[in-house]
């Protein structure tokens, strides 16, 4: 229960945080992306204020053997930047610039019922899987064509 307790709050002063900062408004995302027009210099100040917290966090974490509510640091397998993850961060990127938002702040700007937002979490919703499904049957795929 706890921990339960620990992650509502925490997303919830994520949320709260994305909230304060209007990040859950894509117009503020288009506007920064768009220095040729009505450019909004306010999310790369945002960005630039989470650097030192984040700073914070993993100097701190540093010195754990492992994190407050789990039994072990869950760290990516893969170090390497390959072309994985190099097309991922183009799309994210693309997708992010069309539609102005990213994961985190659609779901927090989700209660203002919004009609892009909504189709943008579906969208979302529906994606995750579908790339978990076409990445498993890649590599099934590799392993049973001979090379």
């Amino acid at each position: 229960m706890t921990r339960l307790v620990w992650v509502f709050a925490t997303g919830l002063l994520f949320g709260l945080g994305l909230c304060c900062s209007a990040m859950i408004n894509p117009a503020k995302v288009i506007d920064f992306l768009d220095p040729a027009g009505n450019w909004d210099p306010s999310l790369a100040l945002v960005m630039i204020g989470a650097i030192p917290v984040a700073a914070l966090g993993f100097w701190k974490a540093q010195g754990l053997a492992s994190p407050w509510l789990e039994p072990r640091f869950q760290l990516p397998a893969k170090t390497r930047i390959d072309a994985s993850l190099l097309a991922g961060a183009a799309l994210f990127g693309v997708g992010w610039g069309i539609a102005g938002f990213c994961p985190g702040p659609a779901l927090a700007s989700l209660a203002l019922g919004n009609w892009r937002t909504l189709l943008f979490v579906a969208a979302m919703v529906i994606g995750m899987p579908a790339e978990r499904s076409l990445r498993a049957f890649r590599t099934r795929k590799a392993r049973i064509t001979p090379t």
